[in-house]
């Protein structure tokens, strides 16, 4: 093989695993024509090959359900929060909770969305959850700014990545290192005292590669603390890549270094309001959640090997992350336990009795706390985690048989830990302040949970004629520890070890150029944390999906139906759901989840240089408890069979609009979101209860000047719509208001 044919190769590779666009991986053989030239480079297919992808005219024959969202498609709107991106993904669930996105809320196909616990979370083919087996809430997530590209995997598309595998998976894509000298500077200023300030520049000079980026968000916050005070954030993100190409003969590789760093402080709150306070100000936040504080760092290390030879590429990434959180914050009255009405209690009913009155009093400052039951408990969560590991790929192309296959295979030692110390202390309610009642910072949870895994998987695509068939399995063995390290509880510790085989079929039929049908079934699991009891079972599920997709170059349409028959439904207790952090977990049977995604989009060409972009993304969603049972899971409660999971709606609908010519763009998106069942069952707080049906429209505009760089203006949320999005875990929230900001962007 000559080095023209190796350096083609590489290219295809480089930009498909460097740029981590994996999910066309069974498309590519249907593209190396459009990526290749004579006269391509390593680095001009690398930049070349995500606008291939983003852009591709031709009919995509993956087999499952694959999204790609590419740099061209964020910066439409510019978001800043992975919600207001992940809208428009058909077969997506969220939970909202900040309005800035800070810790989002993302289920896929009715997984719960709670602290994105079910998906998988990777940033450029890493899991990149705080400690994604130990402990899967990600009170972590990267700054949706500095991404080039979002990919949702979903249904038999998922099973490469693990250990959750009955939702699905969520990868974010940094910037690429330029195949050429190119930067950026990126300022802008909003409503609510919001700012930004992005900037990169990187360079290839030889066989060298360089990328230096930082991203530095802030924002007063739109919530009003009574009696004044801060309820925004500010969020810091740098990271650096060094990059070194190395050609040979046989084989071309790349090796990549990349070193990161964030930080965020933000006044946030688990605190809500009553919902007669919400339909006076929905904005307002009681005095008592003025000490409200999330501080966290992050640290990231990854080194990155690529090689490709005639047939095939392997790619190797060691990787290391670092999370330090404290989230000091409002937890409830003294005693903090069961004996007596918790703040979602108060919240839901501050009438209910001369107590509870008593206590909405303290918690709005209108009243002193007098009594001992009328102190104020605040806890200091206090957590380190880390998450590293070693991960290789290998793709391998090849005849058998007169047939042709390609294989995926890969293995991932990992290893993650959590160690938490928490704390409380006691405060008074005085004149509308808090004041210490000076006793001592006592310890409440301070325990350690560890877990060791193997993973392996193996895919084969077999092309038959007009049918590609996709076989898989993936497993998974985990060997899991316990261990409380308070004083006197050395002997309270639990081991645990989980393996399972998880296999995987789809296929898909062309039925021509622009038309094919597909199908899928895998094996869904998600494992339970290291110190959850034996008894708790790990959530297990066979899903299905069938669909069909046309692609003529100018209309798309994608159809897909699915059915996840899960087996045994497993959900757990944190702060963000019932107000607790003890992290217990619950059974729940039989679940049935079943559903419609759907997307298209259409462009008019209105003039010579100006077109209309019309896209449309629909879900339908219905679940069913298939048993009856009792619960002491706030989510569930009493539960008959066919009551419906919460915090699932039951139709989504997005459209987008776009005016786009060689020099100015205007954009439009209207998003509906159905209602949603806060409580599943009855004898829960929130029984009964719902969240609105909520309609946001967000727009956004810019006009090129060339050499003198882009000014754009955006709004978000534009006719001001607010709604109760959550009552968890201690009242009611509300969804983003009306947000404006202008930015100016120059490339060099």
């Amino acid at each position: 093989m000559n080095n023209l044919a190796i350096g083609k190769k590489l290219s295809l590779v480089i930009a498909i695993q460097l740029a981590l666009v994996s999910q066309v991986s069974a498309a590519d053989k249907d593209s190396n024509t459009a990526a290749d030239s004579d006269k391509t480079s390593v680095n001009d297919s690398y930049i070349e090959k995500m606008q291939i992808i983003g852009h591709d005219a031709r009919l995509s024959k993956q087999t499952g359900s694959a999204t790609l969202i590419d740099e061209l498609e964020l910066e439409q709107f510019k978001f800043d929060d992975i919600n207001r991106v992940l809208y428009s993904v058909p077969g997506v669930n969220i939970r909202e909770e900040d309005g800035y996105g800070l810790r989002p809320n993302i289920g896929f196909r009715g997984a719960t969305p709670e602290r994105s616990k079910k998906i998988n979370i990777m940033e450029d083919g890493v899991l990149i959850g705080p400690a994604p087996y130990s402990a899967a809430s990600a009170y972590y997530f990267p700054m949706t700014s500095k991404m080039t590209a979002i990919e949702v995997f979903k249904g038999p598309a998922a099973i490469k990545y693990g250990p959750n595998t009955v939702a699905g998976s969520l990868n974010m894509v940094t910037r690429a290192v330029p195949q050429s000298s190119e930067g950026l500077i990126d300022v802008s200023a909003g409503s609510d005292g919001f700012a930004k300030a992005h900037g990169y520049y990187g360079n290839t000079i030889d066989n060298f590669g360089f990328l230096i980026e930082g991203v530095h968000m802030r924002a007063d916050g739109f919530k009003e603390l009574d009696g004044g005070g801060d309820t925004g954030f500010e969020k810091n993100d740098i990271m650096a890549k060094l990059r070194y190409d190395l050609a040979g003969d046989a084989f071309d590789q790349v090796f990549e270094l990349k070193l990161a760093y964030a930080d965020e402080t933000s006044d946030e709150t688990y605190l809500g309001l009553t919902d007669d306070d919400f339909a006076v100000n929905p904005n307002r936040r009681y005095v008592a959640s003025q000490l409200d504080n999330m501080d966290w760092q992050h640290t990231q290390v990854q080194f990155n090997h690529f090689i490709t030879g005639d047939n095939f590429d392997v790619t190797t990434r060691v990787y290391r992350n670092d999370f330090d959180r404290a989230w000091y914050k409002i937890n409830g009255f003294k005693p903090f336990d069961n004996t007596y009405e918790s703040l979602q209690e108060i919240l839901a009913n501050p009438d209910k009795n001369e107590d509870t009155r008593a206590f909405y009093n303290i918690l709005t400052g209108s009243q002193d706390s007098v009594t001992e039951a009328q102190k104020l408990i605040l806890g200091n969560n206090d957590r380190t985690y880390y998450s590293q590991g070693i991960q290789s790929d290998l793709n391998l192309q090849l005849e058998l048989f007169g047939l042709q296959h390609q294989f995926a295979t890969g293995v991932r030692f990992h290893q993650d830990q959590i160690e938490r110390n928490h704390t409380t202390d006691v405060y008074l309610m005085q004149q509308a302040n808090l004041v210490s009642d000076g006793s001592d910072t006592k310890a409440s949870t301070t325990d350690r949970e560890k877990t060791d895994a193997w993973s392996v998987y193996l895919q084969d695509t077999i092309s038959i004629s007009a049918l590609d068939i996709t076989a898989g399995v993936r497993g998974e063995f985990i060997d899991a520890h316990y261990q409380n390290r308070a004083p006197g509880e050395e002997l309270n510790y639990l081991n645990k070890t989980t393996r399972i085989w998880l296999p995987s079929f789809s296929a898909f039929y062309t039925l021509s150029d622009n038309a094919g049908l597909l199908f899928g079934v895998h094996e869904g699991f998600l494992p339970t944390s290291p110190k959850q009891d034996p008894s708790i079972d790990v959530e297990s599920s066979i899903n299905y999906e069938l669909g069909g997709r046309y692609n003529d170059g100018n209309f798309n349409l994608e159809l897909i139906g699915f059915f996840n028959d899960i087996s045994n439904l497993k959900e757990g207790c944190q702060f963000s759901s019932c107000g607790s952090d003890d992290d217990t977990e619950f059974n729940g049977g039989e679940v049935d989840i079943l559903g419609l995604e759907l997307t298209s989009g259409y462009s008019i060409s209105l003039t010579d240089d100006i077109d209309l972009p019309m896209s449309l993304s629909y879900t339908y969603t219905q679940s069913e408890f298939k048993t009856s049972f009792e619960s002491g899971f706030d989510m569930w409660g009493n539960v008959t069979a066919g009551d419906e999971l919460p915090y699932l709606p039951e139709n989504q609908l997005a459209v987008n609009l776009g005016l786009v010519s060689d020099q100015w763009d205007v954009n439009m998106i209207v998003r509906y979101i159905g209602e949603m069942k806060e409580a599943s069952g009855e004898g829960v707080v929130l029984s009964g209860s719902t969240t609105e049906a909520l309609t946001v429209v967000d727009m956004s505009a810019s006009y090129n000047f060339n050499q003198y760089g882009l000014v754009y203006v955006k709004a978000d949320n534009l006719f001001d719509t607010q709604e109760i999005v959550s009552r968890r875990p201690y009242g009611a929230r509300p969804s983003k208001p009306q947000q404006f900001q202008v930015g100016y962007q120059y490339r060099f």
